[in-house]
């Protein structure tokens, strides 16, 4: 039976109406009920009825969205994660929107090679690098010769990419911790290697370096970049006099290390500032809200498939890597 928005409504509980603004991409509705509403449509499988003229014109058909499991940040419980959820069903969406269907496929980093010889996929495929190695990577491009990678960038191989321009809201977020007026600042990152953060570590440390900062040893930390609950993080053991302010790779740090600071007495920001990276909705939730840096996930994918779309209609398409600016956002953190 064909899934009607009467349906996705009568499910989310939401008018129609609502249904029809998160479809969209308007304004009318909290960020709670958007999320919610993409996410069972995601699950569903739901195909809007209405497309645009622009879109009608010619349908993408099946597009493979691969995930490569790791024991990083995309391990089995991936979905989980407020950011690769929102990416998912914007893909749906707007794959949607394109006259076509998004199918996922996982597989694990452990029989990459194994796997991708002996998965059938569709033409066009958009794969999650969040975690992969450059030889990964490499291994993917060449068993898939049409396929854009999400969420990481190598400046040196020559294939479609698209994420957030992590140096440069990293350099934001330390200009702005700096505008501040704080000079004793930490950096808390992840303990998991990968190019997103790298960047964000270079672009953190050279806005600090314009102004002649440079955080000490004692206050640059490594941590797990998915966990919010704060126990195991014992504040008392990372030096006995915590800087100023600190930056966090992404915004679960962020927030593990609020929850951990309250724990402890430690006021914020009265006490310690607090700053991460994503504006993933569970940084709102919180006492006091934090301040991050906001990615533009909805863009991300549209781009995303609008490059695939090059590669799937265009024979002598070159590749384009494409870094999709941040945002600032302000709030009570910091």
């Amino acid at each position: 039976m064909t899934l009607k928005m009467s349906d996705i409504a009568k499910i989310a509980n939401v008018s129609k109406s609502a249904v029809s603004i998160a479809i969209n991409g308007k304004d009318g509705i909290s960020e709670e009920t958007r999320q919610k509403i993409l996410r069972i449509i995601s699950e569903q499988g739901y195909t809007p009825l209405r497309k645009s003229r622009k879109d009608a014109s010619q349908g993408i058909g099946e597009i493979t969205f691969l995930v490569v499991t790791t024991s990083g940040v995309v391990q089995d419980d991936y979905r989980s994660l407020p950011f690769f959820n929102r990416l998912i069903s914007a893909l749906s969406v707007d794959t949607s929107r394109l006259n076509g269907t998004l199918r996922t496929v996982t597989i694990s980093a452990d029989n990459l090679a194994d796997r991708l010889d002996k998965t059938v996929f569709s033409n066009g495929v958009l794969v999650l690098g969040t975690d992969l190695t450059k030889n990964q990577l490499l291994l993917i491009k060449k068993r898939l010769p049409k396929a854009v990678f999400l969420d990481t960038y190598f400046e040196d191989v020559v294939a479609d990419f698209v994420t957030m321009d992590n140096y440069q809201g990293a350099q934001l977020a330390g200009s702005y911790i700096l505008e501040k007026g704080y000079h004793n600042i930490g950096y808390f990152a992840s303990e998991n290697l990968m190019s997103n953060f790298n960047e964000r570590r270079r672009g953190f440390r050279e806005a600090l370096q314009s102004k002649g900062i440079k955080i000490e040893n004692d206050n640059f930390y490594f941590i797990s970049p998915t966990k919010l609950d704060p126990k195991g993080l014992d504040l008392r053991k990372l030096g006995s006099t915590l800087p100023e302010a600190i930056f966090c790779e992404d915004d679960y740090i962020a927030i593990r290390l609020i929850k951990a600071a309250q724990k402890e007495g430690i006021r914020v920001p009265e006490d310690l500032a607090v700053m991460g990276f994503d504006d993933i909705f569970e940084g709102t939730l919180i006492s006091p809200e934090l301040s991050t840096i906001h990615v533009p996930i909805d863009q991300i994918a549209r781009q995303a498939l609008t490059q695939l779309q090059g590669q799937l209609i265009n024979d002598d398409w070159n590749p384009q890597k494409t870094l999709v600016a941040t945002t600032l956002v302000r709030r009570e953190s910091l």
